[in-house]
């Protein structure tokens, strides 16, 4: 069979994604009061959203970053609501989970390098 190998690290990229948007979203929900035992009901339907998103990704295993994705597969509405949690969340994260934040980086950066080799291959 001559198709792509998917790699230890593929793998792990997805799970790893999901681990951290849970996180963000714990986060978010309990810095905004919403219950003492986050998520609330709000916070786990954007929760349950996003992983969904995630399963779903054409690009798994080896996906871009949500933010540099060139397809927007979130609605209008709940995307608003994710970018707001991550805008919180994010800076928070290196506090309380330092190492799922350096490693969300470095998805970002390896994403965007992705993108540009792919943008400058030849058709």
């Amino acid at each position: 069979m001559g198709g792509h190998r998917i790699t230890h690290e593929e793998r792990r990229v997805p799970d790893r994604q999901q681990r951290t948007i849970a996180a963000m979203i714990k986060l978010y929900c309990r810095g905004q009061g919403h219950t003492d035992q986050p998520p609330c009901a709000d916070c786990q339907e954007m929760l349950d959203y996003a992983l969904l998103r995630l399963e779903r990704c054409p690009f798994a295993p080896n996906k871009p970053t949500c933010d540099r994705c060139p397809i927007h597969c979130y609605a209008p509405a709940m995307r608003e609501r994710v970018r707001a949690a991550m805008r919180y969340a994010g800076p928070r994260m290196l506090l309380h989970h330092p190492w799922m934040a350096l490693t969300h980086l470095y998805d970002r950066l390896m994403s965007g390098r992705r993108i540009a080799q792919r943008q400058k291959r030849p058709n």
